[in-house]
């Protein structure tokens, strides 16, 4: 029997887990918490609580992440134990709630799961977004298309806001309500999102994603810049004149020496292609600012070979592009791996150009709902994502950021060119549907056709998490507002106690 809570907190997860990649079955996060919230609320000790929650948080984000891995036991097991932290405190929260009537710890769950997710997604060093319940959810079929009104927090409320009203419905069906208004919120919202769905109204443009690949992913190699470099400059002269208006060359594509900022061959070969195929190209790379600190960038050409400027990185990848209190950890030896810190990009920054304004983000940036909703404030009409998923090899974390794009595309209404140097690549449609998808560790050119925006900003991309601060509002107020809990289960866990 005493075990019982924490099985329940291991089905909880592996649940979670089944609803990303690499099954995709996101509409198992709408009964994932089920077990969870059923294994706290039926244990007498705070002590308990936090252990079930800290169990489901190794479990589910360990088997998420596991291919964290690869750079080493360092890095998996300190991000696994940090996430499941979190998930221990949420689940003391609501341990100590659970005696309260059923609507006010309803609140306080989907509220507390909310500042979970928020809290995560922020801190430290700007926080992770991967396992955010919305991306799971707002990703099923069906609900894509509201995430333009809700965003991907709204679609993590809402799911929980399912999952904790089954539980209370289980214990008692008096309180049906809890169960039924949330679900049926999501399918009239569902209905509507078919019905009406985010769409890129504006001038089409042709684009060919340059997937140059890396002659050694997982590791380095000898003159590895130069040859990725050749591969993307070799498959970009493969292109026709006026065969596309748009080219994109993902991130890590060039570096120090072959950064067009640095070396002028570079950039008279990158301006030569631009002015041959009359077409914009962006081109992303790194560059050495100093012995300790580098640039990561993505730089925009137009069809006459002139730069018109770029864009720089602000959200770095811990431990990855920066080493957070470097002088703290220098006894730690896997650290070497990183011996420069990335320099932090001002803002963000968008791109004009005849047909709209490009926007664009860098890899992990791209998992952030907040960073690409910072370009479409700035103006962006269509968006452009760069990344380098090289490190992780054939394992799955690149389709769980195409996932995650989906879900981002669809919250802002616009069309997203994702770039992946190794694969996989993407064209996603402004509704979140993935229209053309690369192979992995493949060496390829994909091509397809995007547009702006021109009918403005999606609700979510005006008002942004307003879903989750309503959410936030109604667990606090759940929480301060004068009220007695309910006396059955008072004197249920008194008798209990004696």
């Amino acid at each position: 029997m005493q075990f019982r809570p924490y099985v329940a907190a291991v089905v909880s997860a592996l649940l979670m887990w089944a609803a990303y990649p690499p099954l995709d079955l996101g509409v198992l996060a709408l009964v994932a918490p089920v077990p969870l919230f059923i294994a706290i609320r039926t244990v007498e000790r705070g002590w308990a609580a936090v252990g079930i929650g800290f169990l489901y948080g190794v479990v589910f984000f360990g088997v998420l992440l596991n291919y964290v891995r690869v750079v080493g036991m360092v890095a998996w097991i300190p991000l696994t134990i940090w996430l499941a932290s979190t998930a221990a405190a949420y689940a003391l929260l609501i341990w100590s709630f659970r005696l309260w009537p059923p609507t006010r710890w309803w609140l306080i769950a989907v509220g507390g799961w909310g500042m979970w997710e928020l809290i995560r997604t922020t801190f430290p060093w700007g926080g992770f977004p991967w396992g955010v319940t919305g991306y799971a959810v707002g990703g099923t079929p069906g609900f894509l298309g509201a995430t333009q009104w809700i965003g991907p927090s709204g679609w993590s409320i809402l799911g929980v806001a399912v999952a904790a009203g089954i539980v209370l419905v289980l214990e008692d069906r008096a309180q049906w309500r809890l169960l039924v208004d949330p679900l049926v919120v999501m399918l009239l919202l569902a209905l509507a999102g078919s019905l009406f769905a985010p769409r890129a109204d504006g001038q089409v443009a042709t684009t060919a994603i340059i997937q140059g690949n890396s002659p050694c992913p997982q590791t380095h190699c000898q003159n590895e810049n130069r040859r990725i470099y050749e591969s993307h400059l070799a498959l970009t002269r493969t292109l026709n004149p006026d065969e596309v208006d748009l080219v994109v060359w993902p991130e890590n594509a060039t570096g120090t020496p072959y950064d067009p900022f640095t070396n002028p061959e570079v950039e008279e070969a990158i301006a030569a292609e631009a002015i041959r195929l009359r077409a914009y190209l962006i081109i992303s790379g790194t560059r050495s600012v100093s012995p300790t600190e580098f640039l990561n960038v993505n730089m925009v050409y137009d069809p006459s070979g002139r730069k018109i400027g770029e864009y720089a990185k602000r959200h770095p990848v811990p431990f990855g592009e920066f080493v957070p209190l470097r002088d703290l950890l220098d006894f730690v030896p896997q650290l070497d791996r990183v011996p420069r810190d990335m320099v932090r990009g001002d803002g963000p920054v968008v791109f004009r150009t005849p047909a709209g304004n490009l926007g664009t983000v860098i890899s992990f940036e791209g998992a952030f709902s907040r960073l690409v909703r910072s370009e479409v404030q700035a103006g962006a009409d269509l968006m452009v994502i760069t990344t380098n998923n090289s490190t992780w090899g054939e394992a799955v974390a690149s389709d769980q950021f195409i996932d995650i794009t989906r879900v981002n595309a669809a919250a802002i209404g616009q069309d997203v060119v994702h770039a992946a140097i190794t694969g996989k690549s993407a064209f996603i449609r402004a509704n979140g549907s993935v229209v053309a998808r690369s192979g992995l560790l493949t060496t390829e050119i994909l091509k397809a056709d995007v547009a702006f925006r021109n009918v403005g900003p999606t609700l979510f991309s005006r008002l942004g998490d307003w879903v989750l601060i309503v959410a936030l509002a109604a667990g606090f107020a759940a929480v301060v507002t004068p009220g007695e809990g309910r006396p059955e289960r008072r004197e249920r866990s008194k008798e209990t106690v004696a």
